[in-house]
């Protein structure tokens, strides 16, 4: 009997990011992607969320390699984090692993990895792993699926993808090879990309945004015109440039990212950006205005990106004015929309033009829509159905797709993070849960907990009141204070008596303590954080944190 396979889901189930898996085959475990995720906005200072990395870290020694499916932070970000704590070879396109290695030379990780590129269709064993890598389309050049052929039969991987029939590069989602395995070995389990499931119909061409850009240049002469894209969309940068060049500009590159991105890129061949029409961002004041593309990062709204510093008036190579134009050439990720909002708000307070996706189909989304899972399902003919990639209404929408095509109701699985699957003779059912939470990111790994986060969301949402008492503990007497200090909870200079009584209602119960011969310091704090709570909550209905401090004379 063949041994069973295992899948881990690590992060992606239930939520946009975190991507990130691992399939455990003959005691050995590979990896597929590792992804962060933006915070939300109740999350408090923290930059950045990835998956929990404590089962990776316990199953180390068994790890045998990672495999990525494209080169988006979602699905490679993680990696420059991971590395700090494992060592093991990356597989990937040599575009996912250029993206990927962005980050990871940023960090001076490149010694604990060996980044290995593999082509389309290659089939490569890793450890004990038969991998297939499939080429799928998406909003990233050389995006893959992954095909593993095991002794349970073939698992495949959607990878995130959409069924372009006009790509900007001419590569489809191989629909004939992921046929061809569903007639020959068949394909007992698909993993399958929900992003869009929800939405109808079919995702527009990505050469349809090309046609739109090319109409908003012509309308725009005379004006300069300021584009923002995610920094890894190679093909977007693409048809910008297609479209600048046509109306006679040159291109210029602003952020680091889409700098080292579009030298990647044309190093590559994956973008056609002649030498001549591209121009240093140092150069700008010698140009023509009405003859220039700026291509700028930022279109997340990140608040230290190009753009945004553009739209708050501090980028130090760009002044926005009344004869800018700037084209946001992407859509909000879930969570961020408050962040492009204000940039947007900015711009236009500084006089330009502001063209999005809400007013013009200068986007297109690299997700499949409904009717493009279902023909990938009507291809592919699974025998269990899992949704993988999405929040949990999408996935839910995905697993009634794969009902609608004929994967039979138990045979449909919607998972969240942690839950582990085996696939055996007899089938793929849940077995357990490994731990799944939240790794939060300010700065540095591992510094921020949940309790940390919990601490600021209540500085955030209540304020501090601070409570400094002097005490003599030999003679049991009050020697200075009680002195109040808040911030967020009152404006002191506007309430002093209620800080006088405040004041006062400590000064009691810390006097009344001494003299009963209370002397322990972890004591008189717990009083003083008992009775000054009890007033805020009694004068106020507010519950700002209350940090007592009793020192000792």
């Amino acid at each position: 009997m063949p041994a069973p396979i295992r899948l881990i889901f690590l992060g992606g189930l239930g939520e946009i990011g975190r991507n990130c898996m691992a399939v455990e085959q003959d005691d050995r475990v590979l990896l597929i992607d590792c992804g962060l995720m933006f915070p939300d906005l109740d999350m408090h200072g923290i930059d950045l969320v990835l998956p929990d990395f404590t089962w990776l870290r316990d199953n180390a020694a068994r790890i045998v390699g990672l495999v990525a499916t494209h080169g988006h932070e979602d699905h490679v970000g993680g990696l420059s984090f991971l590395l700090r704590e494992l060592r093991f070879p990356i597989y990937g396109s040599a575009v996912t692993l250029g993206l990927a290695r962005n980050r990871i030379e940023e960090a001076g990780l490149l010694d604990r990895t060996e980044l290995i590129a593999v082509a389309d269709g290659e089939r490569r064993r890793i450890g004990p792993f038969d991998v297939e890598f499939l080429p799928v389309t998406h909003s990233v050049p050389h995006a893959h699926a992954i095909a593993l052929h095991t002794p349970q039969g073939v698992i495949l991987h959607t990878g995130d993808f959409k069924l372009d029939l006009t790509p900007v590069d001419g590569r489809r989602t191989d629909l004939a090879r992921i046929g061809a395995l569903a007639s020959t070995d068949g394909i007992r389990v698909v993993l399958a990309d929900s992003t869009n499931a929800e939405e109808h119909g079919h995702a527009p061409s990505e050469t349809t945004v090309g046609g739109v850009l090319r109409q908003l240049f012509a309308a725009q002469r005379g004006r300069r015109i300021i584009t923002a894209s995610f920094a890894s969309h190679l093909h977007r940068i693409q048809q910008i440039a297609d479209a600048a060049i046509a109306e006679g500009r040159v291109v210029v590159t602003l952020g680091l990212s889409i700098r080292k991105n579009v030298r990647m890129g044309r190093e590559l061949g994956v973008l056609r950006i002649p030498e001549s029409q591209l121009r240093d961002i140092e150069d700008l004041d010698q140009l023509d205005p009405a003859k220039v593309c700026i291509i700028s990062t930022g279109s997340q709204g990140e608040p230290m990106s190009a753009l945004a510093l553009l739209a708050r008036g501090e980028n130090k190579w760009v002044k926005i004015g009344d004869r800018d134009t700037v084209i946001l050439s992407s859509h909000a990720i879930p969570g961020n929309e408050a962040n492009v909002n204000r940039v947007i708000d900015g711009l236009l307070r500084a006089g330009a033009d502001v063209i999005h996706s809400g007013v013009a189909d200068v986007h297109a989304t690299g997700h499949a829509q409904a009717d493009e899972l279902k023909t990938y399902l009507s291809i592919a003919r699974p025998e269990f159905y899992v949704p993988i990639h999405g929040e949990y209404r999408h996935l839910m929408a995905n697993a009634r797709l794969g009902v609608t095509m004929g994967v039979t109701r138990d045979h449909v699985l919607v998972c969240e993070d942690g839950d582990v699957l085996e696939l055996t003779d007899d089938g793929l059912a849940p077995t357990g849960r490994v731990p799944a939470g939240y790794l939060y990111v300010d700065g540095i790994v591992g510094d921020v907990g949940q309790g940390v986060l919990r601490d600021r969301r209540v500085l955030a949402e209540e304020g501090v009141v601070v409570v400094v008492v002097t005490v003599d503990v030999e003679s049991g007497k009050v020697l200075t204070g009680p002195e109040i200090i808040t911030r967020g909870w009152v404006y002191a200079p506007e309430a002093e008596d209620l800080l006088d009584e405040a004041c006062d209602r400590v000064a009691e119960v810390v006097e009344q303590a001494l003299a009963n011969g209370v002397r322990d310091i972890d004591a008189l704090e717990r009083d003083v954080r008992r009775a000054a709570g009890r007033f805020v909550n009694e004068r106020t209905r507010r519950r700002p944190m209350i940090v007592p401090v009793v020192m000792e004379a």
